[in-house]
Parts: C-alpha cells; structure tokens; sequence
C-alpha cells in the first residue's frame, strides 16, 4: 500500500509510519515543521513534507492523521476528494496491528519504560512512545515473529484498537480526562473494554481501580508490596540500576533507580513468562538500557551530572525524584537543582496542589514557561504557588559543556555547574537541555 501520515513527525505516528515502512509498504508523511524525528525518517527513505499541503497528497491508499489534526486540514480534505480513505490513529490500529500477537502496555505512567523492558525481554517487533537506548529507536521491527510489544496510548482510547494478545496496565490514574469529558465511569469503563479485550492479563492489584477488578477479572495479579522485595540501588559501571527480589523466583536486575523501575520490571516479567523460561527473562532483563529521555544521563564530570526526564505528571515526577534523591546520594552530591517545564494549561492546573509537592528536597527550583501543546494560556501564579521553594521563573536554559546557562528577562541570569540538575517536561526542554534547542 502507499500510506500518507499526516502529523508524522509525533512520536505516536512516526512509530505506525516506521513499522510500516519495514513492512514494505511506501510511506510518506507531513507535519507543520521540521524536527529531529522527520529528519531521521527522511534518511530512512520516508519521504516528509512542510507543512502541512494539499499537494501531498497524491495517488495514495490510505491517509493515516493524528488525534490532534483538524479536519479541515488540507491533506485531509484534499484526500478526500480524491476517495482516498482517511483514518484516525485510533481507527488504523485496527488495520495496522490486526495480524500481530500484541503485548500491549497501559496506564498514566511507566508505560514507555515498561514496554521497552519487555521489548528487551522478548524477541519480536515493537512500538515504543520513547526511543530505547538498547537499539536507539522507538521502533523495532522482526519479521520472523508476529509477536508485538506496544506501548498502548489511553490519551484518545485508541487503546482499545490495540488488538491486545496481552494487557498489562501498570495504573489506571485519570489522565487525558479531556479527551473523556471529565467523566470518569466513562475513563474507567473504556479501560475495562481494554482489559477484557485481551485472554491474558497483567495488571497491577494495589492501583486504587484496577483492585476494584481482583474476583471479577481472571489475571496474572501482580501485588508489589508484596511480591517485590529486598530492593537495592547500586551502580554498575556507574549507571544506575534496581536490584530486587521478585517473590521465589529470586533477584533480578534492572536499569534504573526506584520502586516504580522494580514495578514495571515485575509487570513486564509476569508477561513474557506466559511464554518464557524465568532464567532466559532474567538473562535478557540485563539488556533494557533505559529510555531517552527517562532519568536519562545527558552529561556526567565528576562534580556534576545532568539528567533528562519526560516527566510531566506529579505522580510520576515525584517517582522520579525519589530515584535522584537516591542516586544525588551515592554520587556524594549534596545539591540537588530541579528545572520544570509545565505542559499544557490544563494539565497543571488539574494537578497543582499536586506539582506543588512533587519537587521537595530540590535545594533550587526553575520554572520555565508552560508548554501550552496548543492550548490557549491560562493565568497561573507560580510565584505564589512555589513560594516555599528556592525558586527561580526562567524564560529558558541553554547547554554548554556540563554547565546549564539560566536566562531570565531576556540575559544570562546564573550559571548551574555543581551538583545534580534534572530537567522535567514533555515540551521542548529535552533540546534546551541537551544544548540541541
């Protein structure tokens, strides 16, 4: 087939375009600018437009678009026109996993990490909304197998398309509570339809909903106050990992620091046993090198280390926080510098009092702009706010050797050189940090 993906350059739809491409299909695709991930699928031979154009679409067979494109775009009327079939994400799924034996991983968060884990498990292709460092893509493709790890997205229900051989869901926490109007039977219900869609399942038994589900859904139960134990941190070739116990099946090791690491470890474990010998798993669990940009180690001296995370959720920064906590103290580092970049209006207002919390033990807090992901701005005092803080409103950061350059009011404001400095935020803090911005 010749399949056009409009807004290609999302991490989403450029994994769906990328798999296809390895499946031999032609691909092309378009979005509003040039980014990282369209310049690397141009050199995979994927043919990309800028913008978005009437002209790019041509004598293709189907039209795949992302969950924010409006149907007025002009590649999509222009499809259209032309009686080519235009689909949602969501709608795809179900032509593009339909022969695939998926594992599909779920939940508010750690679903990156987790399917990436599984993936470096597991033989077989993958789809991952995060590059894995262990083959430096967010896509895998085998074709010797029909197996599927894929990282299954609840922000438009399209998981529930995901054609699941296996769900694992690490959490159910309400998010994306827009797409759902807010109402949440409505969000538990369609996680309910994702369950029961799949014969084997692998859910967490101490989320708040999914408990809600033990005696009326027949799983593999997974109860981590229980099940997992005696967790260390340590370094190994001063990377950091997670060792546990994982009930009478022994310790496992796995990259990473902190209680949700051993988590998404034992949920991916539970899965791939359905199918593999426990020392095999325990074998290929050494494999997972972390996701980019997941307590991911971007500059390291020896009186400084800068680390960039995608957290954009109380919840999971929090989590990860308590990691940088732990890990500031086998490094000897005393200062600890937090740097957020809030993503999108609505989202931080949801979960202020929230966002609020997450950030103790920073001795410094910087905030720079929200990352309004198209939304309109809205008022937020965060002077008020994170008044208890050490804290500085920034308009950006810049990268430059080990050190991290604050700009505020337009001039070079302080420079960060000493200690542990992480950057939180799903926007594009992940370039100002890497000094790529």
């Amino acid at each position: 087939m010749k399949i056009h993906f409009i807004g290609i350059g999302g991490i989403g739809i450029s994994g769906l375009a990328q798999y296809m491409h390895f499946k031999g299909h032609t691909v092309s695709g378009s979005d509003i600018k040039d980014t990282i991930i369209t310049q690397k699928l141009r050199k995979m031979g994927i043919s990309v437009t800028v913008p978005h154009s009437a002209e790019a679409i041509t004598n293709q067979d189907l039209v795949v678009h992302s969950a924010i494109i409006s149907p007025k775009n002009p590649e999509i009327i222009a499809a259209k026109e032309k009686g080519i079939e235009v689909l949602a994400r969501r709608e795809a799924l179900l032509k593009i996993l339909n022969d695939q034996k998926v594992y599909a991983v779920a939940g508010a968060h750690g679903k990156s990490t987790t399917t990436a884990i599984l993936t470096s498990i597991m033989c077989g292709s993958a789809i991952i909304g995060a590059e894995s460092k262990s083959f430096g893509s967010n896509v895998r493709y085998d074709e010797t197998t029909d197996v599927m790890l894929f990282e299954a997205d609840e922000s438009d229900g399209s998981f529930v398309n995901s054609n699941p051989h296996c769900a694992i869901v690490i959490n159910a926490e309400p998010e994306h509570m827009e797409y759902y109007d807010y109402n949440q039977e409505l969000f538990y219900e369609t996680y309910k339809t994702f369950i029961n869609s799949a014969p084997c399942k692998v859910l967490n038994a101490e989320d708040p909903f999914l408990s809600t589900l033990i005696g009326e859904v027949d799983a593999h139960w997974l109860y981590p106050s229980k099940d997992i134990s005696e967790i260390e941190y340590v370094l190994i070739d001063n990377e950091p990992h997670t060792s546990f116990k994982f009930r009478d099946l022994g310790r496992f090791n796995v990259w990473g620091f902190g209680k949700h690491i051993a988590l998404d470890a034992a949920l991916a474990i539970l899965a791939a046993n359905e199918s593999m010998d426990i020392e095999t798993i325990r074998e290929n669990l050494l494999d997972f090198k972390g996701i980019k940009k997941r307590f991911d180690i971007v500059g390291a001296e020896s009186d400084s280390v800068i680390i960039d995370d995608y957290g954009h959720h109380p919840t999971e920064i929090k989590a990860t926080f308590e990691s940088v906590k732990e890990y500031a103290a086998l490094k000897g580092f005393d200062k600890i510098t937090a740097i957020w970049q809030p993503h999108k209006y609505s989202r931080t207002i949801d979960n202020l009092d929230a966002f609020i919390k997450c950030f103790e033990g920073a001795e410094e807090l910087i905030i720079l702009p929200v990352w309004a992901a198209g939304e309109a701005p809205r008022e937020i005092d965060f002077v008020e706010k994170f008044k208890d803080y050490n804290l500085t409103m920034a308009d950006t950061i810049k990268r430059a050797n080990n050190h991290i350059t604050v700009v505020k009011d337009k001039v070079d404001y302080k420079t960060l050189d000493k200690g542990l400095i992480i950057g939180f935020g799903a926007g594009d803090i992940t370039y100002q940090i890497r000094g790529t911005a």
